[in-house]
């Protein structure tokens, strides 16, 4: 089937439009209806957006994975000013640089990033990462009870640690915060860009501060390679900018989506408790691949050339939707993909991209989630949620969702 062919099709009743409606039985744990219909009916569909514009929707694990690798798919558009935008939000939401000089620029980034990133780096932060997760749980333990979750742990763990990556200051982290929230807006494009160039101008005092006192962190990493990368200090900030928010807000879903499903799946939560270090591995893995923290958890992206993928043909141009959520829940990848299970044998999950688009930070994120999870039932063994999952509360007004509340007791 053609793009025009199935626009004929669709143009008789309403597309289907992101956000989509969580599962009503179940609106914590599981992903919205809408992708398993579309996967089943259509699997290249055209959709509407937040923003008001189109593009297409991938639902398939098998063209997902494939698009990840495909040269022809792209972050960038030739004609930005008329390109479909999948929100108005500040980041992640439409395209960024030139085609031309994407594949160099991202070759660039990783470069820049490999040492901040590398295997003996991340395994430095781990003892940090453990006795950051030992502070906030004493706190946790000392303070009221019930508690929210998502406030003494999800939130702080992962903004204290990407700020120690990046070298700046922990107790900034409530700044972070509103930036984060302001810049990931769906609806509000004045709201969102304020709250991005807000973070980015705190980029710039920072800079300022490691040019003088340089440390072994990202900020001096990417000053001391300023002139040899032709680097501009905007770029660095951008850079900054960026990665602390990719460094925290999807760990922090993570952390609350995790402790969500092994709440009120007692059965896997005990296989933990029996076995934290033999298990923990796999059970941070199927979290990642059952986490559904947003209804549009989704990579957009723009087609360089016409692309071919699931019989249909998509224009150059055009954007091009990836939902991990969707790609992760395939049955035709995982035997009952909506059951959370730890002792599955996960074949490679979607969660942190694939191949040339793999997500840089996975090793810390999965460090930070792995000692998370390996001791929270030893030092709250009696751990319980504090309210019925179906009336938590959801960040949908935002690209990266999650929980606005946590609320546990012990």
């Amino acid at each position: 089937m053609t793009s025009e062919e199935y626009i004929t099709v669709t143009a008789i009743q309403e597309l289907p439009r992101l956000p989509f409606e969580r599962d009503a039985q179940c609106p914590a744990t599981s992903i919205a209806p809408m992708f398993h219909r579309l996967r089943a009916a259509h699997p290249v569909a055209r959709v509407g957006t937040p923003a008001g514009d189109e593009g297409w929707l991938i639902t398939r694990y098998k063209e997902i994975k494939q698009l990840f690798n495909d040269p022809r798919l792209g972050r960038s558009h030739p004609d930005p000013d008329s390109a479909a935008r999948i929100a108005n939000a500040a980041v992640i939401s439409g395209p960024l640089g030139r085609p031309e000089d994407e594949i160099a620029n991202r070759s660039r980034m990783r470069r820049l990033f490999a040492p901040s990133f590398s295997a003996r780096r991340v395994e430095k932060l781990r003892l940090d990462v453990e006795q950051i997760v030992d502070d906030l749980f004493t706190k946790m333990a000392a303070g009221p009870n019930p508690a929210d979750f998502h406030e003494a742990l999800s939130f702080p763990l992962p903004v204290l640690v990407i700020c120690q990556l990046l070298g700046v200051p922990g107790e900034d982290r409530e700044e972070f915060r509103l930036y984060s929230n302001g810049a990931t807006n769906l609806y509000n494009r004045a709201e969102s860009q304020a709250a991005w160039d807000r973070l980015t101008n705190y980029m710039h005092k920072l800079i300022a501060v490691k040019r003088a006192d340089p440390g072994q962190d990202v900020f001096s990493d990417l000053i001391e390679a300023e002139e040899r990368e032709n680097l501009s200090e905007d770029e660095i900030a951008g850079l900054g900018a960026a990665l602390l928010f990719a460094g925290h807000e999807t760990t922090v879903t993570r952390l609350d989506i995790g402790t969500l499903l092994l709440l009120t799946n007692p059965d896997q939560r005990h296989k933990l408790q029996q076995d934290p270090q033999g298990m923990i591995k796999n059970t941070v893995e199927e979290i990642l691949r059952a986490a559904a923290p947003s209804t549009q958890d989704v990579l957009p992206r723009y087609a360089h050339q016409d692309i071919e993928v699931g019989g249909v043909t998509i224009p150059a141009g055009d954007l091009v939707l990836l939902p991990f959520t969707a790609a992760n829940r395939d049955p035709q990848m995982f035997d009952d993909p909506d059951v959370f299970d730890i002792s599955r044998d996960i074949p490679q999950h979607l969660a942190f991209g694939h191949g040339p688009r793999f997500c840089i930070g996975a090793s810390l994120a999965r460090v930070e989630l792995q000692i998370v999870f390996s001791t929270l039932f030893e030092r709250f063994p009696d751990l319980q949620l504090a309210a019925c999952p179906n009336d938590l509360e959801f960040r949908d007004d935002t690209l990266t969702g999650g929980l606005a509340h946590l609320p546990v007791t012990w």
